[in-house]
């Protein structure tokens, strides 16, 4: 079976969906600061706020594996 924990997965879920919702948030940041960095390279702030949007993206599957690690099968 190796690493079945739906109980894990059912609870997470609202919350990765809500993540969701960040993480495209977090893609549009990504998009301004890539045009940004583009348009002006000596912003180092631009670089910052891509690398936190990236991290904004990467959120609903962190959720996900933290709820599911949480529970035992």
């Amino acid at each position: 079976m190796g690493e079945c924990r739906p109980l894990g997965f059912l609870l997470g879920l609202p919350f990765a969906l809500l993540a969701l919702v960040f993480s495209l948030v977090g893609a549009v940041i990504w998009v301004i600061g890539s045009v940004l960095s583009c348009l002006c390279p000596c912003c180092i702030c631009c670089a910052s706020l891509a690398n936190f949007a990236v991290s904004l993206v990467k959120l609903p599957v962190k959720i996900l594996r933290w709820f599911i690690h949480q529970f035992p099968c």
